[in-house]
């Protein structure tokens, strides 16, 4: 199974673990990539997360992030078509520039489950007739955890 996480993703172990939906979320995303590094599931990552992480501002975070990163075990390549495809889903929905992207990745390289934390972007993808599965971590913890 090949899963795409977005950066908000990788972000979540690092941020406020005070509240339980992200110390939740951090947990499901943690054995996610457990379950990676025993060859149960594939990360793919990106060019487009290349360079969003790049952007963060927080070194420390940023430093954090990329070690988390480093369990992929193959990357997307900014294509024309992917911009193109990315486009297409921009004007088709209210996604960001970045997060249409991302999709366009899971998409043209026929991702099984792209995985966010951000709920806006989980329900306009329900809405968009994808390939993909669009998740958040814990539901796919949750739905897969015992198949």
């Amino acid at each position: 199974m090949k899963i795409y996480l977005d950066n908000c993703c990788y972000s979540r172990p690092f941020d406020d673990q005070n509240q339980e939906r992200i110390h939740l979320e951090s947990e499901a995303i943690l054995t996610i990539l457990k379950r990676c590094k025993l060859d149960i599931y594939k990360i793919i990552g990106s060019d487009i997360l290349d360079f969003e992480m790049n952007k963060l501002k927080n070194l420390d975070k940023k430093e954090k992030i990329k070690n988390l990163y480093q369990i992929v075990e193959e990357k997307i390549k900014y294509t024309n078509e992917i911009l193109e495809y990315a486009k297409k889903i921009k004007k088709q929905s209210l996604i960001r520039s970045l997060d249409s992207l991302h999709i366009a990745c899971a998409e043209k390289q026929n991702i099984d489950i792209f995985l966010t934390t951000d709920d806006k972007l989980k329900n306009i993808c329900k809405k968009l007739k994808l390939k993909i599965k669009v998740m958040n971590p814990i539901e796919f913890i949750m739905e897969v955890n015992y198949e």
